[in-house]
């Protein structure tokens, strides 16, 4: 069937022209915050000899993926908020398609090389060296990259099958597969199939395999000294927290039928901008390694020359 459309409306988050300064001021503080926040991290770990190790390689990525993900949505849902007309062409819808998924995918498989790095160092500690040198730590973080890219590539081509041949509004502030199933002319029963075996499956997989993987170190750290239970609990806790505040709204999402809830846009709004937002906070916050590291970081910046 042809397709006529080349061009979406994006509803966006509110009617209201007073509503819309109000969330085009609110979100473009958080995404500043966002972008400012992973910068941070990202430049920390960098330039820090003492987070040279594998967890804070692989929290480079998760910070990158935050720093991009949240790009991919939320500058045009601000720019949106101050425009008349509120519309996404064809093609950029896609291209936010893509984005929205390969960053996504990428958040998720980093946080689970991220829980696998956690499970080396507390279960298997005398190999963690071995296990993870910096060859393999190369070697998955490709590995995270090319299962993004056929993961999102694969959104791409499910919403390309697709023919639209009238409305093209979307009640949303997003192109994502989901809304657009709404407004195919034709039956998406397959497409449907098919997209919640594809995003639905890996948010539910990893979930559990995440989860697993922390009740087992939980488990493990019964057997190791006072101090070394603190430190490991430390740093495992604002991992789950993260793996909860991300993956809860992305399995309401994406592992079920198109059917419009009243929440639907809250719930993408947490998990596009609010994580990537809440992530570096988490990891800053509780972890003393991290805020040591930006002290000495920001007293160079202050005090160049040490005096």
């Amino acid at each position: 069937m042809k397709n006529n459309v080349t061009e979406f409306i994006l509803l966006g988050l509110t009617p209201d022209p007073v509503k819309k300064k109000i969330v085009f001021v609110i979100f473009l503080v958080f995404y500043t915050a966002t972008m400012l926040g992973n910068l941070l991290i990202i430049l920390t770990i960098k330039t820090s000899p003492i987070l040279a190790s594998p967890m804070y390689f692989f929290l480079t990525y998760l910070s990158f993926s935050d720093f991009c993900f949240s790009s991919a949505t939320a500058p045009k849902l601000i720019v949106d908020n101050l425009s008349k007309k509120q519309a996404i062409s064809f093609g950029e819808c896609m291209t936010q398609l893509f984005a929205l998924h390969f960053f996504g995918c990428m958040e998720v498989l980093v946080l689970i090389l991220m829980a696998y790095d956690r499970y080396v160092a507390i279960c298997k500690p005398l190999y963690y060296t071995v296990i993870m040198n910096p060859k393999m730590c190369g070697i998955l973080v490709t590995l995270a990259w090319v299962g993004s890219f056929l993961h999102s590539i694969t959104q791409v081509f499910l919403a390309l099958s697709l023919p639209f041949c009238g409305p093209n509004v979307i009640d949303h502030y997003l192109c994502d597969l989901q809304p657009l199933l709404r407004l195919a002319c034709t039956d998406t029963y397959v497409i449907n199939l098919l997209f919640v075996s594809n995003s639905g499956a890996i948010c539910m997989a990893s979930f559990a395999i995440l989860m697993t993987s922390y009740i087992v170190i939980l488990y493990s750290l019964r057997n190791h000294s006072a101090e070394g239970k603190r430190k490991a609990l430390s740093t495992c806790t604002s991992h789950i927290i993260v793996v909860n505040i991300f993956f809860v709204p992305c399995i309401f999402i994406y592992t079920r039928p198109p059917i419009i809830f009243p929440v639907d846009k809250l719930v993408s709004v947490f998990y596009t901008i609010g994580t990537p937002l809440l992530n570096p906070l988490i990891y800053t916050l509780r972890n003393a390694e991290v805020k040591t590291a930006m002290g000495k970081l920001w007293s160079k910046r202050v005090n160049p020359h040490g005096k």
